[in-house]
């Protein structure tokens, strides 16, 4: 009968979600073939998995970190695959976190051989948290702010920083409560399309930003050093204005941005910025899927017509980092990095960027999966992101690394 079969997430069953881990097993027969399944159940109860036919070593252990996958979900030496590759059984399902206070729980299950998974040998649950020992999290509803607040443990103080999500809307938390784990104080700030906010503000008000800035500067932990933004999407132009248009923004992070505005009309004190012309005319809808490719909807960023509805970044003092996807299905996001890159660079602006070949529009902290379609909230219609699978897990660590250097650099 030998040892009961052992699976093992090193060094702890309990983690961060963005802290790798070494996936172990012990006590299988030598060069046994076995399946490993990872399985993991959202908030609304839907079900992503992901498995990978591995082969024992000559003593019945099995290494994630050094085993190969022989097929299924991914192949090669993915120490991380069983997370990073994870999908639902319906279509264009975007695993994401509401309730930053619970953990996802991912079960890790071994099965005998290649084929039907009717023999399971042993199994583990790792549970991945979104808010890390001693974190505080607390609502803010302060003026017109709506938000909430990440605090690291102790005294500090910390580096302060404020996140913002795309178009979608809502009030997003899970990147801000990891990166407060991390050591930053972080608002997630919401700004369109949550509680009394519209799906599709009129105009957005730059004093609404200032407003986030300001209650972020009064907290007690935060360094008075200046305060770092960072955003995705529709999120990442909102960051760059506000490095440009406000005082006090020492660094910011564009993550799938660009260097104009998008959309919505960005008001300031005698002074709008307005949106990048657009013709949502030119939306192409796949006749396959049903996806929507928005690439095209913008007017040609090269220009003159244009030019008015760029944010004057030359003018900022704050420092820049661009990230971008190759892959990117719903926005020229690495066409328009360049560009704003070349702006700055044009005046002597010292400005980091990384674009990754493979990497979709949804560049999201790591061993969350790739998410290649799902509905946009605000449109109502699924949307094509782009990707690949292993490239863009790749991408999304690396990414995580150099964000958190960036801003423990420059704050």
């Amino acid at each position: 009968a030998g040892m009961a079969v052992q699976v093992m997430v090193l060094p702890s069953h309990r983690c961060l979600f963005d802290d790798p881990v070494q996936i172990c097993v012990a006590g299988l027969l030598p060069q046994q073939v076995v399946t490993l399944q990872a399985s993991l159940v959202d908030e609304s109860g839907e079900l992503f998995q992901a498995h990978a036919h591995y082969r024992a070593g000559s003593s019945g252990e099995l290494d994630l970190s050094c085993s190969p996958s022989l097929g299924g979900s991914y192949s090669g030496v993915e120490p991380m695959g069983l997370l990073w590759s994870l999908r639902s059984k319906a279509p264009y399902k975007r695993l994401a976190k509401r309730n930053v206070l619970t953990p996802f729980c991912v079960d890790f299950e071994v099965y005998e051989g290649h084929g039907d998974m009717s023999r399971l040998l042993g199994k583990c649950t790792n549970e991945r948290w979104f808010l890390g020992e001693g974190v505080k999290r607390i609502s803010v509803r302060e003026g017109r702010l709506k938000a909430t607040l990440f605090l690291p443990p102790g005294p500090g103080p910390f580096p302060g920083l404020i996140d913002l999500y795309g178009s979608g809307g809502g009030l997003v938390e899970y990147r801000a409560s990891l990166l407060a784990s991390r050591g930053f104080v972080t608002l997630a700030l919401a700004y369109m399309a949550f509680e009394d906010l519209p799906a599709m503000p009129e105009i957005l008000e730059l004093s609404y930003f200032e407003e986030a800035v300001n209650f972020l500067q009064k907290q007690q932990q935060v360094k008075d050093t200046g305060i770092g933004v960072l955003g995705l999407s529709k999120g990442a132009d909102l960051a760059l204005s506000m490095a440009t248009f406000l005082p006090g923004i020492k660094a910011a992070v564009s993550i799938s941005g660009s260097g104009f505005n998008s959309f919505i009309p960005l008001r300031g004190d005698g002074f709008t910025v307005p949106p990048h012309p657009y013709d949502l005319g030119k939306m192409k809808t796949s006749d396959e899927s049903g996806l929507v490719d928005f690439s095209d909807v913008l007017d040609d960023h090269r220009d003159p017509a244009t030019w008015d509805c760029r944010i004057p970044m030359e003018r900022s003092l704050a420092k820049f980092l661009f990230l971008s996807g190759l892959d990117d299905m719903n926005w020229k996001s690495d066409l328009y990095c360049q560009d704003a890159v070349q702006r700055l660079q044009q005046y002597g602006r010292e400005v980091e960027f990384y674009s990754y070949s493979g990497a979709g529009h949804l560049l999201e902290p790591p061993y969350l999966p790739l998410c290649q379609a799902s509905i946009h909230k605000v449109l109502g219609v699924f949307v094509h992101w782009g990707g690949q699978w292993r490239e863009h897990a790749k991408a999304q660590e690396d990414a995580w690394r150099r964000i958190q250097a960036f801003f423990w650099q420059h704050l």
